[in-house]
C-alpha cells in the first residue's frame, strides 16, 4: 500500500513537472521577427535621370519581400514624399523594436558636405554647395532616429555615390559620400568606397543591386558576410570599377535565408576558407591576397598586402584604394575635431584634397584664416601621413577605380573558395514587368521574380506580413509563372495564391499612396518628376509577344495631367512598355564617366578654365601642380592625353576679414 502512495505521488509530481519543462522549451524558441523595410527609388530627376534607380529599388523591394520584409516603398518621391515615407517607416518600427529588423535601402543620388550624408530628392534645386542642407535629406537624422528607437537590427543602403550633376561652378564639393560610423546594433552600406563614386550604369539593374539581390537570396550567410561576397562580386562584375563599402556594430546574428543542412556547398570547407580568411596576406599568393585584402576591407588589410607585393600589377590598384580610405580616415577625423587646427591639420596634409573647400568652409564659419599658419597644433592622427605617390588619387574633388587615366589592371575573378559564380538564371536579369494598363505613379517596377532554390527557405521564426505572395510561393514555379510574373494577374489568381487583398508589389507609403489616387483623379497636379509607365523608347518589354503592334516611340510627358484650374481629366496612361536599356560596357570597354561637378566656369574661384571635349578625361596637368616627383616614388602611368591650351589655376580668394 505504501509503494502505491509513492507511484501515485512521483506521478503528481511530474504532472506538475511537466508544463514547467514545457514552459521552458516554449521560452528557448526565438521569438518572432517582424522584417520592415524602406525602399525607394529616385531616378527621373530633372538635370540628370538615372536609368536603373527605380528599377533596382524594385528588385531589392521584391527581394526582401521574399525574405518577409513588410515593404514599403515608391519611386521618385519629392522632399515631401521622402520625409513622409520615412515617418511612416519609423512609425512601424516603433511598433514592437524588440522582436523588429528594419533595412532601409536608398537608391537616387547621394552627396557629402562637410562630413555630413544627403540624399537628393527629385524635385531638389541645387546649385551650389549651400543648397545641399536645404534641398537634400540629412541622412544622419534619420539613422540617428532610427537608432533612438533601438530594432533588434538595423540595415541602412544607400546605393547613392554617383557623380552628382547639380554644381558645376564655384569651389568644388568632394565626390562620393563620406565615411560614417554606425550606432549599435547596425549595418551602413554604400554602393561605393567613402570618397569615391560608381560609373554611370545604363542596363536593366544596377551592378550593386543585383548583386546585393544575389547574396540576399544565397542563404545562410550573415550580414557581414552578405556585404563582404557582395564587395567581391560588384569588384568582379564592374571589373574593379566600383568596390562597396560597410561597417557594422551588430551584436546579434542575424540572416535573411536559411540554408539546409542538404544544400550544395557554396564553397570551400569551412576550414579551408577560415584558414585563408585569416592567413597573413604575406603567406597568399598576390591574386588570393588581393581577394582577401577585399574581403577584410581595412585599411591595414590594404597596407599589409602593399608591404607583402609593392611590385605587383595589382599594388597600384590597391594603392588607390588606400589612397581613398586614408584621405576619408583623415577627413572624418577632422571634422569630428572641428577645430581651426584641425583643419590646417588636413590642409596640411592635402592642400589640394577633395575636402580641401570643406575644411575652408568650416574655417570660414570659425573665423579662422584659411591657409595654414607656420606653427599650430598638428591634429595626431591615427594614419600617417599620405605617400608622395597616392597623391594623383586624391588631388580632385572625383575619383572612381575605373579612371582609364590610371590604367589599372583589372582585378582577378575571386577563387571559388571565396565566391562562387553566379547563378545561371541571375546572371542578365529580364527587364520589369510591365502592368498592363496600369498607371503605376510611385510604383515600384515589378521585376521578373526568379524562383529561389529548394534549400534556401526563410528562417522559421520570421512573422511575415498577410497576404505575402512572394514570400509564400518562393519555390511555387506554378504560382510564380501565372500570378507573379503575369502582368495583370486576375483578383482569384491572387487570392487562389493566397494574398487576398493583397497587392504583387511593396505598399505605397500612406501619404504617398493618397497623393497618388488625388492626382490619378485630377484633384492634383502631377508634379514634373512623376513617371508613369516609363520606359527606355525603342524597347520592347518582356511580357510583349513577338509580332505584337508596335509601341509608341516616346517617353511619358513630364507634369501631363492638367494644373489647378485646368478643364478635363487626366490623360490616359501611355502605350505599355519596359524600363529597359542597354548592359554595361563590355569587359575592357573603356571611357570615363561625365564627371559634372570636376567643371567649372573660367575664371571660378580656385578653378581652372575646362575644356569642354566630353570624349577627353580632364587634362592630368593641372593636377600635377606639385612639380617634379619625389626620387624613388612611383606615380601611375597615364595614355597621352590630346594637345589641348594650356591650363593655369586661378589665384585662391583672400581669406575674409575676422570677425
Amino acid at each position: 500500500m505504501r509503494r502505491a502512495h509513492i507511484i501515485l505521488f512521483s506521478l503528481s509530481l511530474g504532472l506538475l513537472t511537466f508544463p514547467s519543462l514545457a514552459g521552458q522549451a516554449a521560452a528557448q524558441q526565438p521569438p518572432e521577427e517582424k522584417r520592415i523595410a524602406l525602399v525607394v527609388g529616385d531616378g527621373n530627376y530633372e538635370k540628370a535621370p538615372l536609368a536603373t534607380a527605380a528599377n533596382d529599388a524594385g528588385l531589392i523591394a521584391q527581394t526582401l519581400q521574399a525574405a518577409g520584409f513588410d515593404v514599403i516603398g515608391a519611386r521618385d518621391l519629392d522632399a515631401d514624399g521622402l520625409r513622409n515615407s520615412f515617418r511612416d517607416f519609423l512609425a512601424k518600427v516603433q511598433a514592437d523594436p524588440a522582436n523588429t529588423v528594419a533595412m532601409v535601402y536608398l537608391s537616387g543620388y547621394g552627396i557629402q558636405l562637410a562630413g555630413e550624408n544627403y540624399y537628393i530628392p527629385v524635385d531638389a534645386k541645387v546649385a551650389r554647395d549651400t543648397d545641399i542642407p536645404i534641398e537634400g535629406l540629412r541622412i544622419g537624422d534619420y539613422t540617428r532616429q532610427l537608432a533612438s528607437i533601438a530594432p533588434k537590427a538595423s540595415i541602412v543602403v544607400l546605393d547613392a555615390a554617383r557623380p552628382q550633376p547639380f554644381i558645376e561652378g564655384g569651389n568644388p564639393i568632394a565626390g562620393g559620400l563620406a565615411l560614417v560610423d554606425p550606432s549599435p546594433n547596425m549595418l551602413i552600406a554604400f554602393n561605393a568606397a567613402p570618397g569615391t563614386v560608381a560609373p554611370s550604369e545604363s542596363g536593366n539593374y544596377g551592378v550593386y543591386a543585383q548583386s546585393l539581390a544575389e547574396m540576399i537570396r544565397t542563404g545562410g550567410l550573415q550580414l557581414p558576410d552578405v556585404f563582404a561576397k557582395l564587395r567581391l562580386r560588384v569588384s568582379e562584375t564592374s571589373k574593379g570599377a566600383e568596390i562597396p563599402w560597410d561597417d557594422q556594430k551588430l551584436s546579434g546574428p542575424f540572416a535573411f535565408f536559411d540554408r539546409a543542412a542538404d544544400a550544395p556547398p557554396v564553397q570551400g570547407s569551412p576550414d579551408q576558407v577560415a584558414a585563408i580568411r585569416d592567413k597573413p596576406l604575406r603567406d597568399l599568393g598576390a591574386q588570393d591576397a588581393f581577394t582577401a585584402a577585399l574581403t577584410r576591407d581595412t585599411y591595414q588589410a590594404y597596407n599589409d598586402f602593399l608591404v607583402a607585393y609593392p611590385n605587383d600589377p595589382l599594388a597600384r590598384r590597391v594603392r588607390a584604394i588606400l589612397a581613398a580610405r586614408r584621405e576619408a580616415i583623415t577627413w572624418r577625423r577632422t571634422y569630428l575635431a572641428d577645430t581651426p587646427d584641425a583643419y590646417w591639420s588636413y590642409l596640411r596634409r592635402y592642400p589640394q584634397g577633395p575636402h580641401a573647400w570643406d575644411a575652408r568652409r568650416r574655417l570660414t564659419i570659425l573665423s579662422a584664416a584659411l591657409e595654414p599658419p607656420p606653427s599650430f597644433a598638428m591634429m595626431n592622427y591615427d594614419v600617417p601621413p599620405p605617400p608622395p605617390d597616392e597623391m594623383v588619387y586624391v588631388d580632385r574633388p572625383v575619383f572612381y577605380f575605373g579612371d582609364p587615366e590610371f590604367g589599372f589592371v583589372p582585378p582577378p575573378p575571386p577563387p571559388v573558395y571565396f565566391l562562387g559564380p553566379p547563378p545561371d538564371d541571375f546572371v542578365v536579369l529580364a527587364p520589369p514587368i510591365l502592368a498592363i494598363g496600369a498607371v503605376g505613379l510611385f510604383l515600384l517596377p515589378r521585376p521578373a521574380f526568379v524562383p529561389f532554390p529548394a534549400f534556401v527557405r526563410p528562417p522559421a521564426y520570421v512573422r511575415a506580413p498577410p497576404g505575402n505572395i512572394i514570400f509564400n510561393n518562393i519555390h511555387n514555379t506554378t504560382v510564380i509563372k501565372t500570378v507573379i510574373n503575369n502582368p495583370a494577374p486576375s483578383p482569384a489568381a491572387i487570392a487562389a495564391a493566397g494574398g487576398r487583398g493583397a497587392t504583387l508589389g511593396p505598399a505605397l507609403p500612406n501619404s504617398t499612396a493618397q497623393r497618388a489616387s488625388l492626382i490619378q483623379q485630377g484633384k492634383l497636379p502631377a508634379p514634373p518628376s512623376a513617371a508613369i509607365n516609363p520606359r527606355a523608347p525603342g524597347v520592347t518589354p518582356a511580357n510583349v509577344r513577338p509580332g505584337a503592334a508596335p509601341l509608341r516611340e516616346e517617353l511619358p510627358k513630364t507634369n501631363a495631367l492638367p494644373v489647378p484650374g485646368a478643364r478635363g481629366a487626366p490623360p490616359p496612361p501611355p502605350t505599355p512598355g519596359a524600363n529597359t536599356n542597354t548592359r554595361l560596357p563590355p569587359p575592357g570597354a573603356t571611357g570615363r564617366p561625365n564627371f559634372q561637378n570636376e567643371r567649372a566656369a573660367p575664371g571660378a574661384p580656385g578653378r581652372p578654365p575646362v575644356v569642354q571635349n566630353p570624349t577627353t578625361p580632364p587634362n592630368v596637368q593641372e593636377r600635377d601642380r606639385r612639380g617634379p616627383p619625389t626620387p624613388g616614388a612611383t606615380t601611375p602611368s597615364r595614355p597621352t592625353p590630346p594637345p589641348q591650351p594650356e591650363l593655369k589655376r586661378a589665384p585662391p580668394p583672400p581669406p575674409p576679414a575676422r570677425a
